[in-house]
């Protein structure tokens, strides 16, 4: 029945002689009605006529379907002939992914037929069950790597209808298993190898911009001899120039310590590799000076424009110098990778910086009607007092003032206690983050103290609210950041955020005076962020300090607010009892704060008395806190403990770190930090 079916259309062909007799019989009748006689003899000629069709149909007719069923089946063997040698690897899966016929081409590639026929995720793994087209509307499209050759996959699904399924009937033996899937997927290899090396080549010539600053040249040369001075300026132009070209790129002075590079991409793998040696080398040039010359670099990728590649370097040079200097920086559009940053940041004896930042403070806080001040979430001791340092200088200049603080933490209560209810400071001196909501405007100053990335702060929302944001703050820099700041003053080598601003006030004006609790707050901040003086202490911490105690500021009334009650006490006893020193050098603890008021302080106190412990280079003290685990870290010297937080998400400085991890349990949180340390010492950043 089918064959008749699909011979109909030849059927019709054959029979049309013997479809036109009626119309010669009608011409016969016709004829017959003028002349009977010729009638006659015109119906003998139809009869023949008639006879002859018949015979002639019923004699060819097979020969003719016998002929064209030959022609279908050699034209299928020629087809499958084309199909097997054909250039483009092709072959037929069923919707299993199990192979059933393949070219030469693709059976050469993929070399292990048998393997194929049960899966052929056994010969090329990266089809997976989830690259199957599961539809036929889409074709699926992979890259693979087969034999060292670089391939684009492209795979079809098909359905096969009852036509197509009998049509492959006599196509050959392996073609015509496909009449027994209504489902199969097509599969095409289109070899890209000489593309992608193109492609590669392309991208490794293409150049970087990069720029590279010396962070302390002043400095380094005021250490030593007039003499010499030309000379470690000459070893340091010459460490850096050879180290360039070594990669081959142009590099050119711009000022006497600023320098622009450009080189190929390609050279850029060898940087990494070698973790940018070149901040190594340059820190070792020694002559006599007592300060080593650190430098910063900052590179800028962008494959479609040169100038946004510029733009790119500069913001990463910028990011360099604001977290501190040595180091360098690569950014690639919003992914920002750091190399180096080990040494201490070396603090500036120059106080320019600090006056052109206060007249500038003083200035925006004069165009304003309100200011707001906010520092981060779970505000310490030190982001408290800054706060109150900024809110003296509103006072000072006749502004309505606000500090933000949500949660008061026990470090702070007892210092924050003698602003509440106090005559000499307004009501809404402290307010909570909602009630900031309601009173910051686009025409409202907000100035952020102790932090600079947005999502630490205690009410993030405030930022967009306003027009103008200041930023101060002495933590590193990190891709997070403000980005709408009028003023932005971030110094790492300061100790703490209350110094900065005890620097601040002595160039606003003779009008400012700081009240007695005022001053006792800022310089329980600089104690507390220097532990009580034995970290990150410069000259000018001790000018600051020096500063806040001629405006009374009591060290035995500070002291007194510090002490802990005995609960806190015996919980920071336990959690140095259970210390474990990992690595014979880093000391890891858990510190269970349940029932605290201020548990991540509490943790901080513990990593700071561990460094006590001889032989211990690093602490890290793990805090469940509000779901969430805070690990603070700290270091005296050999360790940079900015740069391991760094790898968590977090930052800080380079003694003083944290980082936060979120949906983590406590022996997570332990093991990713000792998988960390591992790594770091395997590579080793340790």
């Amino acid at each position: 029945m089918k064959k008749d079916k699909n011979l109909g259309s030849l059927k019709t062909y054959l029979r049309w002689p013997i479809m036109l007799t009626p119309i010669l019989v009608l011409m016969n009748i016709s004829i017959a009605l003028i002349d009977k006689k010729a009638g006659l003899y015109m119906m003998a000629y139809v009869g023949l006529y008639v006879v002859i069709a018949l015979l002639l149909y019923a004699s060819n007719r097979y020969a003719l379907e016998r002929e064209i069923l030959n022609y279908a089946a050699n034209y299928g063997k020629v087809q499958k002939q084309l199909l097997r040698e054909m250039v483009l690897p092709y072959a037929v899966l069923d919707k299993n992914g199990r192979l059933l016929w393949g070219n030469d081409e693709f059976i050469g590639i993929i070399s292990d037929e048998k393997e194929a026929r049960k899966s052929i995720c056994n010969v090329i793994p990266d089809i997976t069950d989830e690259y199957l087209p599961k539809t036929k509307e889409m074709d699926e499209e992979l890259h693979a790597v087969i034999d060292d050759r670089n391939y684009k996959i492209v795979m079809r699904r098909i359905e096969l209808d009852e036509m197509t399924l009998t049509s492959s009937k006599g196509l050959g033996k392996e073609l015509e298993q496909f009449g027994n899937y209504n489902t199969l997927i097509n599969i095409y290899l289109y070899d890209e190898t000489e593309i992608t090396e193109y492609i590669k080549q392309n991208k490794d010539q293409r150049l970087i911009v990069g720029l590279l600053y010396i962070d302390n040249y002043e400095e380094a040369l005021e250490t030593i001899d007039e003499v010499r001075r030309s000379l470690l300026v000459a070893l340091v132009d010459r460490k850096i120039n050879k180290y360039m070209q070594g990669i081959d790129a142009i590099i050119k002075k711009l000022e006497k310590d600023k320098y622009i590079v450009v080189f190929q991409q390609k050279f850029l793998a060898e940087l990494q590799s070698n973790k940018f040696s070149i901040l190594e080398e340059v820190r070792t040039v020694n002559i006599g000076n007592d300060m080593s010359v650190t430098i910063s670099i900052g590179l800028g990728i962008h494959e479609k424009s040169y100038l946004l590649g510029y733009e790119y370097a500069r913001a990463a040079i910028d990011l360099a110098l604001g977290r501190g200097g040595d180091q360098a920086i690569i950014k690639e559009g919003e992914k920002i990778v750091y190399y180096g940053g080990k040494s201490v940041q070396v603090e500036k004896n120059t106080r320019v910086k600090a006056r052109v930042k206060a007249h500038a403070l003083k200035e925006l806080v004069e165009a304003k009607e309100d200011v707001v001040i906010m520092g981060h979430a779970l505000a310490d001791v030190d982001s408290f007092g800054a706060a109150v340092g900024v809110y003296r200088i509103a006072k000072t200049l006749n502004k309505k003032a606000h500090i933000v603080i949500n949660d008061v933490t026990t470090s702070v209560r007892p210092i924050m206690e003698r602003f509440i209810n106090n005559p000499e400071y307004e009501e809404d001196m402290i307010i909570t983050g909602k009630t900031a909501q309601t009173i910051v405007n686009p025409n409202t100053l907000l100035v952020i103290v102790d932090v600079n990335r947005p999502s630490y702060t205690e009410c993030k929302e405030l930022i967009d609210l306003t027009n103008t944001v200041v930023i101060l703050d002495h933590h590193r820099r990190t891709d997070e950041a403000i980005h709408n700041a009028v003023l932005s003053y971030i110094e790492p080598y300061a100790s703490s955020a209350c110094e900065m601003v005890a620097e601040i006030l002595q160039y606003i004006g003779e009008g400012l005076k700081l009240k007695q609790a005022e001053a006792d707050a800022m310089y329980s901040g600089i104690m507390i962020d220097t532990d009580n003086f034995l970290t990150k202490t410069g000259v000018r911490t001790f000018e600051a300090a020096a500063y806040l105690r001629r405006h009374g500021a009591d060290v035995t009334r500070i002291r007194k607010g510090f002490r802990s009650d005995m609960q806190v006490y015996m919980v920071r006893a336990e959690a140095i009892q259970h210390t474990e020193i990992y690595l014979d050098s880093y000391a890891i603890t858990v510190c269970n704060a349940e029932g605290v008021d201020s548990p991540t302080i509490l943790g901080a106190q513990v990593a700071n008395e561990l460094l006590d412990i001889q032989g211990v280079k690093a602490s890290f003290v793990l805090t469940k806190f509000n779901n969430k685990i805070y690990i603070s870290a700290r270091s005296i010297d050999e360790l940079n403990v900015q740069i391991v937080m760094e790898k968590l998400g977090g930052g800080g400085h380079m003694s003083v770190a944290g980082a936060q991890l979120e949906d983590k349990t406590i022996e997570e949180a332990k093991t990713i930090v000792h998988d960390l340390l591992d790594k770091m010492k395997l590579e080793g950043e340790l």
